[in-house]
């Protein structure tokens, strides 16, 4: 294959690589680059009254850069690895340059283009275009008629933007991919291993387990300033394809009349229909709490990392719990609880939701739950608390740096924020170290109360914790039922801390696992693999033990009835100090795309297609029963009610 020849000196450093095959497209790296952080820069300023000053502007603009290189490693992913096979020869050179000039110009445009409508789209609704952006797509009169009635201006010189996007894509692109590269073959074979070797890492960005995402780049509880470091481009294609995760209950399991469902979740929550009063949140009611305090109490929610009932020894479990089995004499120990699903992040939405599980990805990784979505925090904030999320490990995991600060924690302390730790595994510092770091946060806070969420992961494959901590449970050393004593044990030092500080008698604590260590078996959904254990200890709480069936969802609305709160929330979820005596325990799991409803020992199992079966749960298995109406339709208003309340956006502070 004969390379075109290309008159002039030759070329060293930078310039080698200008006249590379890859040279048209560092070109177009570098423009948009520019481009892109000009317009960054523009929305700084403009929304300048949303930062906090230099340090803002200028993680934001790093942060940007950041974003923009895997915008950027994404779209020329496909030209690198073509280049050095048509750029420059006599035969493909043609192909090349139609090939690159309009991929070029169509990812040009497409980037800017959502740059131009980015205040638009700021305007109405305080961040970058996201998945409503795409919705609103469907009602293209009503956006225009919309645009037009309050927007003209902004339409006049968002026309000029496009125009000028035009014409540079047309004037630019064309005759910078037409410059044709002289590099010999050899040359050409041995850097391109070397060019996708660096495009695979800029678009990963990242040498932890997990590529970076959105949350990698959010920094405070505004949703707009953490959506500034995104380009407008990146915010919606991530936002659509999130949006595969958000499968519909009532596709899966079978459509159900909404007011019906409606009045079944409601009366499931409370015998009392009349505290239904909020038309624009239908589930909103107020706390009835059964205990009241002089002071605002501080409200502790330590979230261990798979501990199941298995492991704990009070639940008929291994002997490796002592410490939570001798604090479980001080306070309301949950016998009977059940986790929502089988992975931390359904627990982190049942626990501080209080959201009802479905065969969607949990809430916390869903683009409509970004911001605006209840959660404690949110509740809290209103009563005058600060809010925090405390994780030994990288919190961009699953999201969840992204949804608590956009949805009402003030800070978020992860990996990075530990200066001094004693031992740190694949998954972070260890519990030790994490419940050190949220003791001196508390005791920081001084009478200003908090809430603090401390989630573990010490016992988390592949087990990695501290030498001589411990006295093994069994050899070797990286095993689960070491690494839950070793939890245990840390535990454990953490409650010895807190009864020798100054916020103990001023706080409320939440104990509970996020799920089981291991959910298997072979019935449709392992019932028993979803036994979890709970612990609430604070001021008037009543030691004791709550042996009926209950949820984790049950868990925030009676913390906020044990903190002694008033207000409306729109958790389904019940105070079980003060469950009515006609409701019978209850639990939901959503196991795969199963979803299990349990009544005392019934147990009602939706399955994708419609087909629902019913079981008597006994000696930890389901034995076949015939069908009750009634449940049935109770498991299809729990599921269907929470996929439409997400989708709908019903699910917010009242």
């Amino acid at each position: 294959m004969e390379v075109l020849r290309v008159r002039g000196r030759k070329d060293s450093g930078l310039a080698k690589w200008a006249s590379s095959p890859w040279g048209p497209l560092l070109q177009f790296a570098v423009q948009v680059w520019v481009g892109l952080s000009l317009f960054r820069l523009g929305l700084l300023i403009w929304k300048w009254d949303r930062l906090k000053g230099l340090g803002d502007a200028g993680w934001i603009l790093l942060y940007g850069l950041r974003m923009d290189t895997i915008v950027l490693c994404y779209v020329l992913a496909v030209p690198v690895l073509l280049a050095p096979l048509l750029n420059g020869f006599s035969f493909t050179h043609s192909v090349w340059k139609k090939f690159a000039g309009l991929w070029l110009s169509a990812t040009f445009f497409f980037l800017f283009f959502m740059e131009a409508v980015t205040p638009f789209f700021i305007e109405e609704y305080d961040t970058r275009p996201n998945r409503l952006f795409v919705e609103y797509m469907e009602y293209p009169r009503e956006v225009g008629a919309m645009l037009w009635g309050g927007y003209k201006a902004e339409l006049f010189l968002g026309g000029l933007v496009v125009f000028f996007l035009l014409w540079f894509a047309r004037r630019v692109f064309p005759a910078q991919v037409a410059v044709a590269s002289s590099w010999r073959m050899s040359t050409r074979l041995i850097c391109l291993p070397i060019m996708a070797l660096l495009v695979f890492a800029g678009a990963r960005s990242s040498m932890g387990r997990r590529p970076a995402n959105p949350s990698n780049v959010a920094f405070t509880s505004d949703q707009l300033v953490n959506s500034l470091p995104l380009s407008s481009g990146y915010s919606l294609v991530y936002a659509i394809y999130r949006m595969k995760d958000e499968a519909d209950a009532s596709e899966l399991y079978g459509k159900m009349n909404p007011e019906r469902a409606l009045f079944l979740v409601r009366e499931s929550a409370s015998k009392d229909l009349s505290l239904f009063q909020n038309a624009k949140v239908p589930t909103a009611k107020p706390i009835l709490p059964v205990l009241k305090h002089s002071t605002l109490l501080n409200l502790v929610i330590v979230i261990e990392e798979s501990m199941g009932a298995e492991f704990v020894g009070r639940m008929g479990g291994l002997p490796l719990t002592p410490n939570l089995d001798r604090l479980a004499e001080e306070g309301l120990f949950f016998d009977q609880l059940y986790a929502t699903g089988t992975r931390s992040v359904r627990g982190l939405e049942a626990i501080l939701t209080g959201f009802l599980p479905t065969p969607a990805r949990s809430v916390v990784k869903l683009g409509k739950a970004q911001s605006g979505f209840f959660t404690l925090a949110s509740f809290l904030k209103t009563k005058g608390y600060k809010t925090r999320f405390v994780y030994g490990g990288a919190a961009n995991f699953d999201n969840m740096k992204g949804f608590f600060l956009g949805n009402g924690f003030d800070e978020v302390i992860e990996e990075k924020d530990f200066s001094e730790y004693r031992f740190k595994g694949s998954w972070g510092v260890s519990d030790e170290d994490l419940f050190a770091k949220a003791d001196a946060l508390l005791d920081a806070d001084g009478k200003s109360p908090s809430l603090t969420v401390i989630f573990t992961s010490s016992n988390h494959t592949p087990f990695e914790f501290p030498d001589n901590a411990i006295s093994l449970y069994e050899e070797p050393k990286a095993t689960v039922n070491n690494a839950v004593k070793y939890a245990d044990y840390a535990l454990g030092r953490f409650f010895e801390m807190a009864k020798k500080s100054s916020y103990w008698e001023r706080s409320l604590f939440l104990v509970v696992a996020d799920h089981n260590s291991r959910v298997y078996g072979d019935a449709l959904v392992p019932i028993e693999r979803f036994r979890i254990p709970a612990l609430i200890i604070g001021p008037g709480v009543t030691p004791g033990v709550y042996d009926r069936v209950a949820s984790q969802v049950d868990l925030a609305p009676t913390l906020l009835s044990a903190l002694g709160m008033k207000g409306e929330t729109p958790m389904l979820g019940r105070d079980v100090m003060k469950v009515h005596p006609a409701l019978k325990g209850r639990a939901i799991m959503q196991f795969y795309k199963n979803l299990a409803y349990m009544e005392e020992d019934n147990v009602v199992v939706l399955q994708p297609g419609g087909k629902a079966l019913q079981f008597r749960y006994r000696e930890k298995k389901l034995e076949p029963t015939s069908l009750t109406h009634l449940l049935v339709e109770k498991a299809l208003a729990h599921v269907t009610w929470a996929s439409k309340s997400y989708r709908e956006r019903l699910y917010t502070l009242p």
